[in-house]
Parts: structure tokens; sequence; C-alpha cells
């Protein structure tokens, strides 16, 4: 497992380049036969990824101090690629491609499987530290709640699809879901935002090989970016915006832990603030 420890802002606006990678970007996290696991201290969210050409399971490393992975964690998972199965204590769930699946806290056996070994799926999951179970139970892109925004003069027509939260699978502290923008619609969360109370992480994929998003982040007047690639994620801290624009249409998955679960409990930030 991969350790991130937490930034200051005031830290953050002398970083070059390479610095903001190191501390805030997620790559490679499709390994054959692998799980990637990356660690931050913002909230304690870990950012994992599995691509299991045969069934892997889950394990718990010394980093989180438990006798399995979710002793004291909960965790949500997307399958961004071909279909593939989650068993969790012996019941298998099938995900298709764009399919999530909740897991609570106490589940002891998490194994990752593809339908086909040759053409693995990639399951994308979020774990935070939860207190409280709630039952382990499959979304189906089809049946999330869909919320559509946006405008084609801005760029921005997009339909935001919520997995996990209070009003629909839930969970003790993870919320997550998937931001699909239509085609010839290049921004995200703009105009862009931060949450004091919450932590994020953005996950793009969807992305053609020769794509890519400039991912903007940093406290309002003292905005950085991040070039980001197809199946890559970045982690959001409580103090910055997190916006980007791509140079094609594509899709992110989000999540969110920290003081509570309320979508819309945000800071907006007025474009004349915008450094």
């Amino acid at each position: 497992m991969e350790i991130r420890n937490t930034v200051h802002p005031d830290d953050f606006k002398h970083y070059t380049t390479e610095r903001i990678k190191k501390e805030f970007l997620v790559e490679n996290l499709f390994a054959t036969n692998e799980i990637k696991l990356v660690y931050t201290h913002f909230d304690r969210m870990i950012v994992g990824g599995a691509c299991p050409v045969k069934p892997i399971r889950l394990e718990a490393t010394k980093e989180i101090g438990a006798d399995f992975f979710l002793e004291r964690r909960e965790m949500g998972i997307i399958n961004v690629g071909p279909k593939g199965k989650v068993s969790v204590d012996g019941e298998e769930y099938t995900l298709d491609t764009k399919d999530g699946l909740y897991v609570g806290v106490g589940s002891r056996e998490i194994l990752f499987s593809s339908n086909d070994g040759n053409n693995p799926a990639h399951f994308y999951f979020l774990s935070s530290p939860a207190h409280r179970k709630y039952p382990t139970e499959i979304i189906e892109i089809k049946n999330a709640e869909p919320i559509h925004l946006g405008a084609a003069n801005e760029s921005n027509v997009r339909t935001i699809y919520k997995y996990i939260h209070p009003d629909g699978v839930k969970s003790c502290q993870l919320c997550m879901g998937m931001t699909i923008l239509e085609p010839n619609n290049v921004w995200n969360s703009m105009p862009c935002h931060t949450h004091a109370r919450r932590m994020e992480v953005y996950f793009y994929f969807d992305l053609p090989d020769d794509a890519v998003v400039f991912h903007l982040m940093g406290e309002p007047h003292e905005t950085r970016h991040i070039v980001m690639r197809n199946e890559e994620a970045v982690i959001s801290p409580d103090w910055s915006i997190h916006a980007g624009a791509g140079i094609s249409n594509y899709i992110f998955i989000w999540g969110m832990i920290g003081e509570n679960q309320t979508f819309t409990d945000m800071d907006t930030v007025n474009m004349e603030e915008l450094q």
C-alpha cells in the first residue's frame, strides 16, 4: 500500500508539477492480476483498483492495523471495464460496466474476478473508515438516481448518477457516484466549489488514449492543474477546488468522506475570485 501524507495549502502553492503529481495523482490502478492501494491521510481514504485475470483477494495490510480489510472500514466499488464478479463473504455479485457495489463494515472476505480472464474487469474502489454497518448492496447504473445539469453554451451538459448517498444505497460515511459528460461537452464542476467539511477523489475514465483532462485544484486564489489521462485518479483536499476540462468528453467517478453526507453542502467560488 502506498501512503500519501496531508499537505498544507501554504506549502502546496510552491510545488512543482512533479511534486503535485507525486502527492495527488494516482496512476497505474489496473495492473494485471494485482490490487493497487493508495492510502491518503486526508480523512484516511483508500483509493484502489483491481484487474483480475484470475480471482484475487483483498487483504489487510499493516498500514490499516486490522485483521481484515473491512474490519473497521466500508467500501464502494464501480466496475469500469468488462463484466466481472465481486464475492463478499461467499455471496457473489455480478457487475457489468458502470455497475457498482457497496460493501459494509465487518465484511471479511472480498474476492475480485472477471467473467473473461482474457478481457478482465477493472474494479475501481474507495474505502473509508466506518463505525456503523449497512448492508452490502449492488447498484446497477440503470437504478442509480440521475441528475441532469449544465448547458450546451457552457460546454458542460452532464448527468450525475448517485450510487451511495443518504437517499439511495446508504453508508456510514462514504458518498460515491458517477458523472457522464455528453458528446462535445468538456467541463466538469465549473463554476467550482470547495467543501471544507469533506475531502474528495476524482477518477477519470472513458478517455481516448491520446486525450487528456486538465484537472484544476488548489485554493481559489492559488490554482494549479494536473494533466490527467485515462483511468487515473486525483486526491482533492478539503481546502481545494476540484474541476476540469478535457479535449473530449469523458466520465468521472467522485467519492467523498468527511463531516457529513449532504451532497449540496459546498462553498461555491465566484468566477471573479479564481486566480
